[in-house]
């Protein structure tokens, strides 16, 4: 999900996600004179140092320091005063896979979330490297993070090292790009953002405003270039990135995979329109936890070569024997250990761990239930849709797959869900249609 001079060298890897708690207050300069009263951290857990007050340009605190809070998502999204202005000296970094539809058709869906997953693994081993927390965002074919300028430069040639294994090891094209909020502001967009605990161990940010799509906008378009940088090998480290579940069936029998991509329409208010359609799957699927597509009895690690090899040539950019053959002599292994007291633990955290649900200006999420439930979700948005606050895309799939990272077996990891055969790809498709057709028809 970066930090600076006022946490100790050794801050602790669950609060660099995530957790961060309430307590007293400091100020945080913004932009120009503008402040505004954050909580600090205060959980004697973490050992951190006092709180600190931040000039307009350090702040790089600014994401680590905001307060988790532990409300329903359809309650966080009507109090704006829980989101905050992103400083305008950071940056927007998005990567996407290009055509990442026909790489699906080609049967790439999961090399193309491993990528993805890549993308995320490189920029949070860098903001832990520096002490710093930064807000992620997975997309399936691609990811989008909101960093301080502090490791723009790293985090940029971490990611051209990648775009290169990437294309020489999987002949896919991986585009990267980055457009500071100062431009996104002056063009009248917005980025407000917030932190949602999902669970006990988890916390997510949301984010209102239309300012990444905005900054997508200019990254996909025909005329951005991103200037050249010099990057080598060692520039990028993506210690911790796994690929070694197998896909991963419902929890019940008659349950199937949604994934589910939904904007709010031109002149609507993204958290009034949001609102409706998380009250909705609240109402029809129940508590998010109900709903999360990943359980313990349904995981399955898988053993192959292949699946292996696919990690490997992700994250070592081509063929390593060695590596290839440890890996699979520790994946052998993993069947024993998660029979064991720690193994189980280690498997619960990574349900309550599993990033299923993305707010960027966008909703996205994977679910599962049953086809009926489904049914009764499509009619409830297609009459949001008719009233004119939204779009969405849907697919059904009956498998979700996970990418991972972790860091250690402990509480240092955290997992990538998306449906099979490219679920949010494929939803995305869904929804960029209805668009072209209001768009033809304009």
């Amino acid at each position: 999900m970066q930090i600076g001079a006022g946490l100790t060298a050794g801050l602790n890897f669950r609060q660099f996600l995530t957790r961060v708690s309430s307590g007293s207050v400091y100020s945080v300069m913004l932009t120009g004179s503008e402040t505004k009263n954050l909580p600090s951290i205060s959980d004697e857990r973490f050992n951190q140092t006092p709180p600190l007050t931040m000039s307009s340009t350090n702040t790089d605190l600014f994401y680590t320091r905001l307060p988790v809070n532990e409300i329903p998502l359809s309650e966080l999204l009507m109090e704006e005063h829980l989101f905050f202005k992103v400083p305008a000296s950071w940056h927007v970094i998005i990567t996407d896979v290009k055509n990442s539809t026909g790489a699906m058709q080609m049967g790439l869906h999961e090399t193309v979330n491993l990528v993805a997953t890549g993308s995320i693994v490189a920029v949070l081993n860098i903001a832990y490297k520096n002490n710093l927390a930064v807000p992620f965002f997975f997309g399936g074919d691609g990811a989008t993070f909101i960093v301080p300028p502090s490791i723009l430069t790293a985090t940029l040639q971490a990611l051209l090292v990648h775009q290169e294994n990437t294309q020489r090891s999987f002949n896919i094209a991986l585009r990267v790009g980055t457009v500071p909020v100062a431009t996104i502001y002056e063009q009248q967009h917005e980025l407000n953002i917030s932190k949602l605990r999902t669970s006990e161990v988890f916390a997510i940010p949301v984010l209102i405003g239309d300012g990444l799509s905005f900054a997508e906008r200019i990254i996909k378009g025909n005329d951005y270039m991103l200037s050249p940088l010099p990057a080598k090998e060692e520039d990028l480290d993506l210690t911790g990135m796994q690929c070694r579940w197998d896909k991963i069936k419902p929890p019940l029998t008659n349950y199937e995979v949604v994934s589910l991509v939904v904007i709010a329409r031109d002149g609507i208010k993204q958290s009034v329109a949001f609102k409706r359609v998380i009250d909705q799957l609240d109402k029809i699927y129940g508590a998010p936890q109900t709903r999360q597509p990943i359980t313990v009895s349904k995981l399955k690690l898988k053993t192959t070569l292949e699946k292996i090899g696919l990690e490997m040539r992700t994250k070592l950019g081509g063929f390593r024997p060695f590596y290839l053959l440890r890996t699979w002599a520790t994946t052998l292994l993993g069947t024993v250990y998660f029979r064991t007291k720690k193994g189980k633990f280690y498997l619960t955290r990574l349900v309550d761990m599993s990033d299923t649900l993305v707010i960027d200006g966008k909703i996205n999420t994977v679910i599962t239930g049953s086809a009926q439930q489904r049914e009764l979700l499509e009619d409830a948005l297609h009459e949001i849709e008719l009233s004119g606050e939204i779009l969405y895309g849907l697919y059904v799939s009956k498998e979700s797959v996970m990418s991972c990272y972790v860091r250690n077996m402990n509480d240092r990891h955290v997992h990538f869900v998306d449906g099979s055969e490219g679920g949010y790809t494929k939803a995305a498709g869904v929804l960029k249609n209805k668009i072209r057709n209001i768009n033809a028809l304009t």
